[in-house]
């Protein structure tokens, strides 16, 4: 396994590129480091390298400036009247052959920001002023919106859609959590736009709330409105193994979503006592933190793939759509994070909900096997999925054995009772794309006219609460049709 400064040493070699640059500096930092960080951020990420000279040698800085040259890169990256929107990015000291220098690390971002209010995009080794480019400003827009589906604008949706007391506790939350922070200062829609989720669509020219806003503090219709599929099933499935023990299904806003999922798992799972040093910590909490956040932060909200959250005998599994940046399992070693939504990762972490990009990851595998008996298995696909054990002292039952039939007339009864629970199914996904007569139901279930099961199934499923008249006070009228209940929506399809 190659230490960092052997990972660092090769990636020298390399020689810069489009995602890799050196700066030469001693005891202060040149101003083109902040538009190579803006070109970074616009493009693809990348890293740079500060006491690096621009053939590769380790030219290294002055020890005794390492800690203001930090401090100034940081004031200055978080400065809006520098980079514009700021960003929040960490700078690293590594030693490499008895010289110091600096490693920045910078993601890509789901914005386009602006260093001293210009524009930059990363061309190969070089940084490019686009500024005065308009298409190229217009296809990286456009290119920012296509990638990060979270700053799609709704022109529509403005602050009387959103929850005035979630967006007053989470400006709370974050005086309290980092001192000096400016949201207690600033009204709600200032507070919306320094954390971009009120923005300017710049292909159309209209403003509104982001999809990101919308789900962080929208209210609940508004979510529904703009993603119908939207939920997190939380799932207990220990003794029922065919069903399931105990169920949540959570389809509101990804702050009231968190608290949840960990009461949820707090419910279920034991927390053994643990000592760190001489303090005890909760190896619970501090792994399904970290689980729960992942979950909500790094989610591709367009694909109506259902998150879930199963804790099953010995072990929870994850499940969420994602954008993959790789195939596999990750290692911690290797892992290179990548923000799969950056905007709602920073506000959850301007209000305790999340850790820096990566340091979570490594706390839940630093973790992991002291909680469980082995380390957490983290999977990226287009499904990203998460395997965390836990400490499971229970007993189960066995399975009972499974009785064949062979009574013709209880095959025939049981054959007819899942072809009607198979119709109602099929009626609710029908009425899930909006309200339907019973003749366009019947042509959604393949049929030309109303069968025998649709008409004793509709009944029944308005009895159960499920679905509902659209015109309840004529029950006869032609244009009567039916549509889900607020019921029907959080059953399981």
């Amino acid at each position: 396994m190659m230490s960092n400064s052997e990972k660092i040493l090769q990636l020298i070699k390399q020689g810069e590129g489009l995602e890799l640059e050196f700066k030469e500096a001693r005891n202060r930092l040149n101003r083109d480091v902040f538009e190579t960080a803006c070109a970074f951020m616009n493009r693809i990420g990348g890293t740079i390298l500060v006491g690096v000279s621009d053939k590769g040698e380790i030219k290294g800085i002055d020890a005794q400036h390492a800690a203001q040259m930090k401090k100034d890169f940081v004031t200055a990256i978080n400065n809006p009247q520098k980079i514009s929107p700021p960003a929040y990015l960490s700078v690293d000291e590594i030693v490499l052959e008895d010289k110091l220098i600096l490693r920045i690390y910078v993601p890509e971002s789901s914005q386009v920001h602006r260093c001293n209010g210009r524009i930059y995009d990363r061309n190969e080794d070089s940084d490019l002023d686009i500024t005065d480019h308009t298409n190229r400003v217009a296809t990286l827009y456009q290119r920012k919106q296509a990638i990060f589906s979270e700053n799609k604008v709704y022109p529509f949706a403005g602050l009387k859609d959103l929850r005035a007391d979630l967006i007053e506790k989470c400006r709370k939350i974050a005086g309290l959590w980092i001192p000096g922070h400016p949201w207690p200062q600033m009204s709600d829609m200032e507070l919306l736009q320094s954390a971009q989720l009120y923005q300017t669509d710049h292909e159309t020219g209209k403003s509104g709330v982001t999809l990101a806003g919308i789900l962080l503090l929208g209210q609940d219709n508004l979510i529904l409105s703009v993603l119908p599929f939207h939920k997190t099933d939380l799932i207990l499935r220990r003794i029922d193994l065919d069903r399931y023990d105990d169920r949540d299904i959570v389809s509101t806003n990804l702050i009231d979503s968190y608290d949840r999922i960990l009461a949820f798992v707090g419910k279920h799972l034991s927390d053994p006592f643990y000592l760190e040093g001489t303090n005890r910590m909760s190896l619970r909490d501090t792994i399904f933190r970290e689980v729960a956040s992942n979950i909500l932060i790094h989610r591709e909200y367009m694909n109506a793939f259902p998150a879930k959250l199963i804790i099953e005998r010995g072990q929870v599994k994850t499940e969420n759509a994602s954008k993959p940046h790789g195939f596999g399992v990750l290692q911690p070693e290797t892992f290179t994070p990548f923000p799969k939504n950056p905007v709602i990762a920073k506000f959850f972490r301007q209000i305790g909900r999340a850790d820096e990009l990566g340091s979570g990851m490594r706390k839940m595998m630093r973790y992991g096997k002291a909680y469980g008996g082995a380390d957490p298995e983290l999977i990226e696909d287009d499904i990203f999925k998460i395997i965390v054990r836990y400490p499971d002292t229970m007993t189960y039952p066995e399975r009972p054995a499974i009785v064949k039939i062979t009574d013709q007339a209880q095959v025939e009864a049981q054959d007819e009772a899942q072809v009607e629970a198979q119709v109602d199914i099929d009626i609710l996904r029908a009425c899930a794309d909006g309200p339907k007569s019973s003749a366009e139901i019947a042509e959604f279930l393949g049929h030309k006219q109303l069968s025998g099961n649709i008409r004793r199934a509709l009944p029944k499923l308005r009895q159960a609460g499920l679905i509902e008249y659209t015109i309840p006070e004529k029950p006869k009228s032609r244009l009567q049709k039916y549509r889900l209940t607020a019921k029907g929506r959080l059953t399981e399809l």
